[in-house]
């Protein structure tokens, strides 16, 4: 699949692919200890761009993936949002998923940006790539990005609660819970 579908806009943002100069902004907002809070540690500018290199060609290889996002009108970098398939997924409670995920600067958050972005994904997700059910996992303390999930549709099951494969025993992260959507429940909540 090609990504002649980005940018992806919304009523205030425009997901779209990444730039070079997008790796400064969101290196600051990955060695951002609040930002960082639920996930091991802070990254380095060399992990924060490994990644953003992962979601670049992410997006190139499978037509989609962790988008970079912009404000319209507005800052040009505050995040990433989009579609995930987890690289150690066949160690989780479902498998195969694909995930929606968010991760913004301070400054972006309690504006509904989260929310908004990760409703496009979700509607790509299912109208363009056909997917039956997206999944959303965060630790059990993360309870802001829980109330994302919640108001974006999804709901918890709390039978596929998890201890989180890439963390060590007794790591205060260990813990995740699980959300999922699928399409026809998707479809339904679009409609109202």
């Amino acid at each position: 699949m090609t990504h002649d579908h980005l940018p992806i806009e919304t009523d205030r943002l425009i997901l779209r692919p990444w730039r070079d100069e997008d790796l400064a902004l969101f290196a600051a907002l990955n060695a951002d200890p609040e930002v960082m809070a639920y996930f091991p540690a802070p990254l380095s500018r060399e992990e924060s761009d490994a990644l953003a290199k992962r979601a670049r060609t992410g997006i190139e290889t499978d037509g989609y993936g962790w988008y970079a996002v912009q404000v319209k009108g507005g800052p040009d970098f505050i995040g990433m949002v989009g579609l995930n398939v987890p690289y150690y997924g066949a160690d989780l409670p479902v498998w195969p998923c694909t995930e929606v995920g968010w991760r913004l600067s301070k400054a972006a958050w309690g504006r509904g940006y989260a929310s908004e972005a990760a409703t496009a994904a979700l509607d790509f997700a299912f109208k363009t790539l056909g997917l039956d059910e997206v999944v959303s996992f965060t630790a059990v303390q993360n309870t802001r990005s829980q109330a994302v999930m919640r108001r974006i549709g999804m709901t918890r099951d709390e039978t596929c609660d998890f201890d989180h494969p890439l963390l060590p025993e007794g790591h205060r992260l260990l813990r995740h819970v699980l959300y999922r959507v699928s399409r026809t429940t998707w479809a339904e909540l679009r409609c109202r």
